[in-house]
């Protein structure tokens, strides 16, 4: 059997996660017997040895992660690149974000707060010119739209018609 991590909570199933790294955490109700818990661990191993496999590989194939250096290079970018795209497509789209800010955020490229205050990662500099345009109106789209519902995208193909495309161009280091 592989060895997981234990997290119990106020929950009424058991789950299986495989993390990124390849680690395994069995979640678990806060009084579910630990008989069972192995037993479910056990029932699922194919599906368990399947998935770790596949983080493994996902692991190694990644790039290794940027050192702080690398990092300062990439904020002082787009502290310098992005401010005149926002402008372009601001005045463009006639709409003024509050604030902008650069973070080494993982998770995704961009945000817009309740605030209309817009906030890129860092590594957007990684990708190309055209991705860049497309998370700068996506973000700008979303002070007149603040979700992702039909008039979201309505506005987003109306600046960006080849919005589909440039996506594709999008990947995360």
């Amino acid at each position: 059997m592989e060895a997981y991590e234990l997290i119990r909570s106020r929950r009424r199933t058991l789950a299986l996660e495989v993390t990124a790294d390849g680690r395994l955490l069995v979640r678990a109700p806060l009084r579910c017997a630990q008989g069972r818990i192995d037993a479910f661990v056990t029932a699922h191993a194919a599906w368990i040895e399947r998935h770790v496999k596949l983080q493994r590989e996902k692991a190694a194939r990644r790039p290794p992660a940027p050192t702080a250096a690398e990092i300062e290079v990439l904020k002082a970018r787009a502290q310098t690149e992005l401010p005149g795209k926002i402008a372009h497509w601001s005045e463009k789209m006639g709409v003024a974000p509050t604030g902008f800010r650069v973070t080494a955020a993982r998770k995704r490229y961009g945000s817009c707060s309740a605030k209309n205050s817009l906030c890129f990662s860092c590594f957007l500099m990684n990708c190309p010119e055209e991705a860049v345009e497309l998370v700068v109106v996506h973000e700008l789209c979303h002070i007149r739209e603040k979700n992702h519902g039909p008039g979201f995208y309505a506005l987003l193909e109306r600046y960006l018609p080849d919005w589909r495309e440039r996506k594709k161009l999008l990947f995360m280091n």
